[in-house]
């Protein structure tokens, strides 16, 4: 049976390659370990340990930013190989 895709460009695959075979490398753990931060420790430590020195916006609009944008930066990092 023949694949009627004709050339399909997938970048960071070698020609000939399966799709399966990309690997699993320490971006997409270090990306992991990001999402995990970004979801799961940033709102826990600012939930049950506020900021107290800090106005409301801040601790609770503008604090939350930082993990956001470093998610966003390994992201495109993590993509970027």
């Amino acid at each position: 049976m023949s694949d009627d895709r004709g050339y399909v460009y997938e970048p960071g695959v070698e020609p000939g390659a399966n799709a399966d075979e990309r690997e699993f490398d320490r971006r997409g753990w270090t990306l992991v370990g990001v999402i995990v931060f970004t979801f799961l420790v940033a709102p826990a430590i600012i939930l049950f340990h506020p900021p107290d020195m800090l106005p409301f916006f801040v601790a609770y609009l503008v604090l939350p930013l930082v993990p956001a944008v470093l998610l966003g930066i390994v992201a495109v990092w993590s993509a970027a190989s």
